[in-house]
């Protein structure tokens, strides 16, 4: 396992052709992935907590290789706010994208520049170095809206470049629309939580997200090129095992592909058939 600066050199020295990524995963919903030259971190947790079953794989000074920073949700464990300004001094260049509904209070209470941030919101997408980034509502236990301004404080995020669609799901369960939203695309990859929820969990605030079961027919229903269950595996009371997902999915819907990840480990997702066949 690969941690610290031994990881940023992976990252770094990692090249792809057009129409591949590379991801590496820290723990949590936590992911990098390099995709079109950049690198994109998703939902990095990397505070020290006294709950954590898995160390900080990297400390927030050792990401220097940041283009972009997106955050999910403002729970610590998706926009860790702890170490968002030292993200903003260590990749000076980096760009955070957030919920638009918390763009304002994040770059106050944090003190970084509103102009470094990003606002998205459900099926709105903007441009950047090359990446389209579009938003998709999550409804964490509930699809939850903001009634002055309608916009929505959970998002999954879908990414795409060369050919290649990322989704990170964020925290979400599956709710009306949520299949039709990400139509729109065809997955090369999703990141999906699987922990579940149920009362004993809400009673002591902790949100819940899909079953695995729910993931598993989430991805079913879209068919991604890779599938990777995450969200399982940093709090004890609030996790699951993984290779139920892998062995529902396995059963279920064997012609897709799952991966349960290492930590730290990279894995390349090469292009898409149609990518190189046009070469």
């Amino acid at each position: 396992m690969k941690t610290g600066r031994e990881l940023i050199k992976d990252i770094d020295a990692c090249r792809l052709p057009e129409g591949a990524c590379a991801l590496w995963w820290l723990g949590q919903q936590s992911f990098i992935v390099k995709l079109a030259g950049k690198v994109l971190y998703f939902d990095p947790f990397l505070s020290p907590h006294k709950k954590r079953k898995i160390p900080p794989l990297l400390s927030p000074q050792d990401v220097t290789n940041a283009d972009l920073i997106l955050g999910s949700h403002d729970h610590t464990d998706h926009i860790d706010r702890r170490i968002w300004p030292i993200l903003a001094e260590s990749s000076h260049t980096a760009k955070f994208v957030v919920p638009a509904l918390l763009l304002d209070s994040l770059a106050r209470d944090l003190k970084i520049p509103a102009n470094r941030f990003i606002g998205l919101d459900d099926k709105r997408s903007i441009k950047t170095g090359g990446l389209q980034i579009s938003g998709v509502a999550a409804a964490h236990e509930f699809l939850d809206r903001d009634a002055a301004t309608g916009r929505y404080p959970y998002l999954g995020y879908v990414v795409a470049a060369h050919g290649i669609a990322v989704y990170h799901a964020g925290d979400t369960c599956i709710y009306e629309g949520l299949q039709a939203r990400l139509r729109r695309w065809q997955l090369d990859v999703a990141f999906l939580p699987i922990n579940g929820r149920d009362a004993r969990r809400l009673a002591a605030n902790c949100i819940g997200n899909m079953t695995y079961q729910e993931a598993a027919d989430l991805a079913g229903a879209l068919a991604p090129r890779l599938t990777i269950p995450a969200h399982f595996d940093m709090f004890a009371g609030n996790c699951v095992a993984p290779e139920l997902f892998s062995d529902y999915m396995r059963v279920k819907y064997p012609a897709l592909k799952t991966v349960i990840c290492g930590y730290g480990k990279r894995l390349v997702l090469n292009p898409p058939e149609q990518l190189k066949r046009r070469r």
